[in-house]
């Protein structure tokens, strides 16, 4: 395991992205959000993407420096195409028009269609709760089979992630944000570089037997090479059984097909679809009831007796909020293989040996 500080970490990830084409305020951009998602704790959707976005911008799945187009532009809605860049430029921008619409009507909708992946998506979440807004996002990513319904064995989901935002008075919001799989396809990425293993049974294999090995979604695979989820046999398992499954299925159809990103397929470029809604609570709570309420039914919940061997009863977000202030000081750590594949590719893309021995100075 190797423990990089947070400004090196993401001086040197926007070294990277630099050297691949992106101008210097992109690469910052992508490298910030990056290295945020591994100081919530999300290290799926963090530097260990690096890999993973380089090879996808070698191939023209994704496309740098791009703007977002608005292709429909009402009062209450807005849809924008973000034409294939990088989620972490076109996702911000898409996320702005929306929050400004619901601050002039109160409510509004934005359907996002064709962004690179736009990674955390309580990032989008936390930009509109600083703004006062509630949020509630489905997700879907285009050409990304991983998931299983509840009852089959082949891949027919994308990890189809949903998340609500609900901003506080005074207080980090509280982010709601996860897949809809038992794990996202990040987490099986992270297993197979060394990192925390897999939850039992978060797998499925062709027969139908449960797994918790990388090797069933991704193949044979070498330590530092790529990981490629449409060579394994097997599928990551959607949670909560049905209710899960269904929920993925409404991701798909709402983030997907209704943005004209399109539900996941097997022969699509791939494109992170989202579908958002944005509320402002000041217009619809004029009597100011509902931080109170957040306040009282949080305190309520958190005051829950544990079971024994939990310390506390948490809501969401807290987990996040304790692993960022523990990295923010101690420093992000990467398992070995993890950071083994980002300096190679960095490498590749002409990084220098003095950058990547900066990245680890103490």
């Amino acid at each position: 395991m190797v423990t990089i500080k947070v400004e090196n970490l993401i001086d040197f990830v926007a070294d990277v992205f630099a050297h691949a084409d992106s101008s210097a305020e992109e690469a910052r951009r992508i490298a910030t959000y990056l290295t945020t998602a591994n100081l919530t704790g999300h290290d799926s959707h963090g530097v260990i993407r690096v890999p993973v976005y380089i090879r996808w911008k070698k191939m023209g799945s994704i496309v740098p420096n791009q703007t977002a187009e608005v292709v429909v532009d009402t009062p209450s809605l807005v849809v924008v195409d973000g034409k294939f860049g990088y989620g972490q430029t076109v996702t911000p921008q898409a996320v702005r028009l929306g929050i400004e619409k619901c601050k002039k009507a109160g409510v509004t909708a934005l359907a996002l269609r064709n962004s690179g992946h736009l990674g955390r998506v309580g990032d989008w979440a936390e930009m509109a709760a600083a703004e006062g807004l509630v949020s509630v996002h489905f997700v879907t990513a285009a050409g990304s089979l991983l998931v299983a319904p509840y009852g089959g064995v082949e891949k027919r989901l994308s990890t189809a992630p949903y998340c609500v935002g609900i901003p506080r008075e005074g207080q980090d919001p509280i982010v709601l944000d996860f897949a809809t799989s038992i794990v996202a396809e990040g987490k099986c990425l992270v297993a197979s570089r060394g990192g925390k293993k897999l939850p039992k049974g978060a797998l499925i294999d062709a027969d139908g037997s449960l797994s918790e090995d990388p090797h069933v979604l991704y193949g044979p695979y070498e330590p530092d090479g790529p990981r490629d989820h449409t060579k394994g046999t097997g599928a990551i398992r959607a949670f909560g059984e049905h209710k899960g499954s269904g929920l993925a299925f409404i991701c798909e159809l709402l983030g997907g097909a209704l943005t004209g990103t399109g539900a996941t397929s097997a022969n699509r470029r791939f494109a992170n679809g989202m579908l958002a809604f944005y509320i402002d609570p000041k217009v619809v709570d004029p009597a100011h009831f509902f931080d109170g309420e957040v306040t009282r039914y949080t305190d309520f919940i958190r005051a829950t007796k544990p079971v024994a061997g939990v310390d506390q009863v948490l809501v969401p977000g807290d987990t996040e909020r304790m692993t960022r202030a523990e990295r923010t000081k101690k420093g992000v750590p990467l398992p070995d293989d993890t950071w083994a594949a980002i300096v190679n590719t960095a490498r590749e893309v002409g990084v220098s040996e003095a950058s990547i021995q900066r990245a680890t100075a103490p």
